[in-house]
């Protein structure tokens, strides 16, 4: 997967996006409350795209929220939605960039088979959180229901998402694991840094 095709692929899907978003409030909630997203957290949306879930970080009186993606488009859309001093959103590839502090969230929501080397991701995410910091990777839908989402316009710019259990793995060389589940609602692992 090239990720100059991910760019163009959201560039293109970004005016749209939010029009075609479905949300299960429920699930959010639970995938929010693993990812241990409460007051007076410094949290970081990886591929934000057009701030989906920065109305829910708000709403839990966040200390600061950082988002990134990949795509110009979505990155001036989220921008475009969101202001205050507390919130800043960038532009740029997560696995090169480097932020000038680290946070106490890192959430990756409806975006892990986007990125194609899934331990690159997690390794580079294990090195931004601070001690005793959680990082969470979610889905707001079942493996299943992702996988034929992903089969039409979106296949070219995704890979399969790997199982909890694979992804678990991998976060346990980094992490301590706290969360794992996939269920017919939802997709989650979560570990904390030690």
């Amino acid at each position: 997967m090239d990720k100059k095709d991910v760019i163009e692929f959201f560039d293109v899907c970004a005016s749209e996006w939010d029009s075609h978003m479905y949300r299960n409030e429920a699930v959010i909630g639970k995938i929010l409350d693993n990812a241990k997203v409460e007051s007076g957290k410094d949290v970081l949306d990886v591929a934000c795209g057009t701030g989906v879930l920065f109305p829910d970080y708000i709403k839990r009186n966040v200390r600061s929220l950082t988002g990134i993606d990949i795509s110009p488009k979505m990155a001036t859309i989220a921008k475009g939605k969101f202001s205050g001093e507390n919130i800043s959103v960038v532009c740029g590839d997560v696995e090169e960039f480097s932020f000038d502090k680290k946070f106490d969230c890192i959430i990756v929501y409806n975006a892990f088979p986007h990125f194609s080397e899934p331990e690159r991701l997690i390794s580079k995410l294990s090195t931004m959180v601070k001690p005793g910091g959680t990082v969470a990777v979610a889905h707001g839908m079942s493996r299943e229901m992702l996988e034929k989402h992903h089969a039409g316009a979106a296949k070219k710019v995704s890979v399969g998402l790997i199982s909890e259990d694979e992804l678990a793995d991998i976060f346990g060389r980094y992490l301590k694991v706290t969360v794992k589940i996939s269920n017919e609602e939802m997709y989650q692992v979560a570990g904390i840094k030690e």
